[in-house]
C-alpha cells in the first residue's frame, strides 16, 4: 500500500525534465481555424518532426543539445508553409495557423517596384507562383515549368536542337527578360541556349510581370520578366534528393544539402539530366527530342541580408538524322546539329544604409560560351556580362522614392561575319521612382529612366501606375509604359544560323520602341466551405522599328528590318483559383490575342495563337494540368506540303503522389494523357 501511495505521489509531480524535452502544439486552418491533420511540423537543422493528429495536434521530443531559438517549420499540401521562430519553452503549446496556397495576396513581391511589399499593395499586378505549383507537374528545368502559367509560352524554335524561348502574351523570347534574384542573367546569347540550365529545385517562388518593365530593368525587358527567387539558406531543407525518369528514357536528378555556418548558412545543389535514346515516332529519320547530357552546380551563401550565389553549367546536345554521330560533326554526309555550353554566373547583393535610408548594391557577372555546327555552319561565340545597381529607398510620410544607377557591360564575340571584331558595350543609366499612398485605398506610381547607349544616344523610359481599392476585396490596376530593346540579331533569332535560307539585314537596325497599357482588376472572396480569387486583365503593347523576320518575300531568304509601320500585341486574359475546404482545389486561366504587324497590309505574327489557356485541379494525391492552344500561323514556303496554322490541340497530365510519414514522396505521372502528336515537322 505505502509503495503505491509513493508511486502515485511521484506520478502526479511535475516533470520538467520530460517537458523541457517535448515540442507541442496544434496546427488550423487560416481562415476557418479547423484543425488540419497531417500538416508536417520540423525544427530547423535536425530529423525530429511529426505530422499532426486528427485534431491538428503534434508532440514530439526536442532533439538533445538544440540551440535556442529554434526555428520551427510547418507544411501541408496545398498550404504556404510556416516558419515559427521559438525562443523560449515559455511559448508552448503553439498554435500555427496555414494559410491556403490560393491566398496569396499578402505575399512579399518585389519584382513590380524593386521594393518588398504584399502582392495586394503592389501598384504593378504581379503573378507569384510557389515551388509547390510546379511539383504538380514536375519538369527537370524552368523551361518546361514556365509552361504552366496562363499567357506564357515556351516555345521550342528549333524542332532538331530544340532551343526555345519564353513568350509573354504573345511577344518574342528576345523581349522577355529573366531575373535571377531580381539580376538579369539570361539575356542575349542565353536567351536561346541558357534556359535549359535552371533547374525545378533551385526555385522557391517565381514571381511574373506582364508588360513593359524596362523603367526599372533596362533593355529585354520590353514584354515581361520573370523573376526566379532562389531557395533561402536559412529556411532550406537540411537534404533533398529527387530522382525521375520517364518511359522515354529520360533520366533527372535533383540534389540539395543546407546548413547553417555560425550566423551565415548555406545551401548546396547539383542536378544532372541525361537523354540519349533517340526516337523518331512521326517517321521523318531525325530524332524527336534533341540528345542531351547537362550538369549544373549551385550555391548560395546568405550573411544576415547579404548574399552570394553562383552557378555553373555545362551541357552537351546534338540533334538531327538517326544515323549522326560526333565524328560527322561539321560534314554534309548527314545532317546533324551539335551544341556545347558552358556557362558561370555569380551573383551577390550586400545591403547598407545612407543617411538613415535603405541602400544595397546588387552585383552580377556571367560567362556563356558555345561551340556549334549546324551542318557545315560553325558557330563560336563567347560572351561576358557585367551588371551592378546601386539602390536607395527614401522613405517620407506618404511617398516611398527608389532611385537606381545601373551599369551594364557586355563583351560579345562570334564566328559570324556580323562580328568581324569583339562587340564592347557599356550601358549607364539612371531611374527614379515614387509610389505615392494617397490614401488606404488609392497609390500613385510614376518612374523615368535614362540609359546612354554608345551607338543609339540617349534613351529615355517614362513608367506610370494608379492602384485603386474601392475595399478590401476588390483592387483595379492600371499601368502603363515605354520599353526599348537594343538587338542583338545572331545571339537572339536561331533560324538566322541554321536552315537553308540565306540571312539578309536590309538596313542598318535601329533599337526598338514599345509603349504599353494595362488594365487589371483581381477579386478575391472568401464563404464558409470555399474560397478563392479572380483575375482579369486587358493589354495592349504597340511597337515602332519593331525587327522582323520576313519569311514570305523570299522562300529561300530570311529578310531582317526594321517594320516601315506598326506592330501590335492586344488582348484579355482571365485567371482564376476555387479552393473548397476538405475538398478539391481549380485553377482555370484563358488568354485571348491578337499579335500582328501593319506595314502595306496586316500580317498576323508567327507563333501567336489567339486562344490558349491552362487548367488545374488538385484533390488529396491527385493533380491533373493541362494546356490548351488555339490555331496559330506557320512559317510555309510556296507549295508546301505542311499546313499554315496549326490545329488546336491540349497537352493534359496527370500525377499521384504519396508522402509517407517519414518524409518521403513517391510520384508517378502520365504525360500527354490526350497523346497529341503533330501528323508532321513544323519547321
Amino acid at each position: 500500500m505505502t509503495k503505491n501511495c509513493i508511486l502515485l505521489f511521484a506520478l502526479l509531480l511535475p516533470f520538467p525534465a520530460f517537458a523541457l524535452q517535448s515540442l507541442t502544439g496544434q496546427v488550423v486552418e487560416h481562415i476557418t481555424a479547423e484543425p488540419l491533420q497531417g500538416a508536417h511540423v520540423r525544427i530547423h537543422n535536425s530529423t525530429s518532426g511529426a505530422y499532426s493528429d486528427a485534431d491538428g495536434r503534434f508532440s514530439f521530443p526536442i532533439p538533445t543539445g538544440m540551440r535556442w531559438p529554434l526555428v520551427v517549420h510547418v507544411s501541408f499540401v496545398g498550404y504556404q508553409q510556416a516558419t515559427v521562430r521559438l525562443e523560449s519553452m515559455g511559448a508552448l503549446p503553439l498554435r500555427i495557423s496555414l494559410k491556403p496556397e490560393s491566398s496569396r495576396l499578402d505575399e512579399v513581391v518585389v519584382s513590380g517596384t524593386m521594393v518588398e511589399v504584399s502582392k495586394m499593395d503592389s501598384p504593378i499586378p504581379v503573378e507569384v507562383y510557389s515551388a509547390g505549383f510546379f511539383k504538380k507537374n514536375p519538369s527537370p528545368t524552368l523551361f518546361e515549368s514556365l509552361n504552366m502559367i496562363t499567357g506564357v509560352l515556351p516555345q521550342i524554335n528549333c524542332s532538331v536542337c530544340n532551343t526555345g524561348d519564353i513568350h509573354i502574351n504573345g511577344l518574342e523570347g528576345p523581349y522577355t527578360m529573366i531575373l535571377i534574384d531580381g539580376m538579369p542573367i539570361v539575356s542575349s546569347l542565353s536567351t536561346v541556349y541558357g534556359l535549359h540550365g535552371i533547374p525545378s529545385s533551385l526555385i522557391r517562388r517565381i514571381e511574373v510581370v506582364k508588360g513593359p518593365a524596362s523603367t526599372l530593368y533596362g533593355s529585354e525587358a520590353v514584354a515581361g520578366i520573370i523573376n526566379v527567387i532562389t531557395q533561402d539558406p536559412y529556411a532550406t531543407e537540411p537534404f533533398l534528393l529527387d530522382v525521375s525518369g520517364t518511359s522515354r528514357e529520360e533520366w533527372n536528378v535533383d540534389m540539395s544539402a543546407g546548413r547553417r555556418i555560425g550566423g551565415a548558412a548555406t545551401i548546396w545543389g547539383v542536378n544532372g539530366f541525361i537523354y540519349d535514346r533517340p526516337h523518331d515516332a512521326n517517321g521523318d529519320g531525325f530524332t524527336d527530342i534533341t540528345q542531351q547530357k547537362r550538369l549544373s552546380t549551385f550555391t548560395k551563401w546568405a550573411f544576415g541580408d547579404a548574399s552570394l550565389a553562383a552557378r555553373y553549367v555545362v551541357e552537351d546536345r546534338w540533334g538531327g538524322q538517326l544515323s549522326w554521330n560526333e565524328t560527322l560533326k561539321g560534314s554534309d554526309q548527314i545532317y546533324g546539329e551539335t551544341i556545347s555550353t558552358h556557362r558561370a554566373e555569380l551573383i551577390g547583393t550586400v545591403p547598407f544604409t545612407v543617411a538613415g535610408h535603405v541602400s544595397r548594391v546588387d552585383l552580377s557577372y556571367n560567362r556563356h560560351a558555345q561551340d556549334s555546327w549546324y551542318g557545315t555552319t560553325r558557330y563560336d561565340a563567347l560572351q561576358h556580362t557585367a551588371y551592378a545597381l546601386w539602390v536607395t529607398t527614401i522613405r517620407q510620410g506618404m511617398h516611398t522614392t527608389l532611385v537606381g544607377l545601373p551599369l551594364r557591360y557586355q563583351w560579345y564575340d562570334d564566328s559570324t561575319p556580323a562580328t568581324v571584331d569583339a562587340d564592347r558595350t557599356l550601358l549607364p543609366g539612371i531611374f527614379v521612382q515614387n509610389d505615392a499612398a494617397i490614401s488606404d485605398r488609392l497609390t500613385l506610381l510614376s518612374g523615368l529612366r535614362w540609359d546612354t547607349h554608345p551607338d543609339h544616344g540617349s534613351i529615355w523610359t517614362p513608367r506610370l501606375g494608379v492602384k485603386f481599392s474601392p475595399d478590401s476585396r476588390n483592387t483595379i490596376r492600371l499601368s502603363g509604359g515605354s520599353g526599348f530593346r537594343v538587338v542583338n540579331l545572331f545571339t537572339e533569332d536561331h533560324a538566322a544560323l541554321t536552315g537553308s535560307r540565306e540571312v539578309v539585314i536590309r538596313n542598318a537596325l535601329n533599337p526598338e520602341r514599345s509603349w504599353n497599357a494595362n488594365l487589371n482588376w483581381m477579386r478575391q472572396w472568401n464563404a464558409d466551405r470555399h474560397f478563392g480569387t479572380l483575375d482579369l486583365s486587358a493589354f495592349i503593347t504597340r511597337f515602332s522599328n519593331q525587327i522582323v523576320p520576313d519569311y514570305d518575300t523570299d522562300p529561300t531568304k530570311i529578310i531582317y528590318d526594321n517594320l516601315d509601320g506598326y506592330a501590335v500585341s492586344r488582348g484579355l486574359s482571365m485567371n482564376s483559383e476555387l479552393t473548397m475546404i476538405d475538398g478539391p482545389k481549380f485553377t482555370a486561366g484563358v488568354t485571348w490575342m491578337s499579335v500582328f504587324q501593319r506595314s502595306d497590309r496586316r500580317q498576323t505574327q508567327m507563333f501567336a495563337p489567339e486562344w490558349s489557356g491552362n487548367i488545374g485541379a488538385t484533390y488529396r494525391f491527385i493533380d491533373i494540368t493541362g494546356r490548351f492552344n488555339g490555331p496559330m500561323r506557320l512559317p510555309v514556303v510556296p507549295g508546301d506540303f505542311r499546313p499554315s496554322t496549326s490545329p488546336w490541340y491540349m497537352i493534359l497530365n496527370i500525377q499521384a503522389t504519396h508522402r509517407f510519414s517519414n518524409g518521403w514522396e513517391l510520384y508517378g505521372a502520365v504525360k500527354n494523357v490526350l497523346d497529341f502528336m503533330p501528323k508532321n515537322p513544323l519547321y
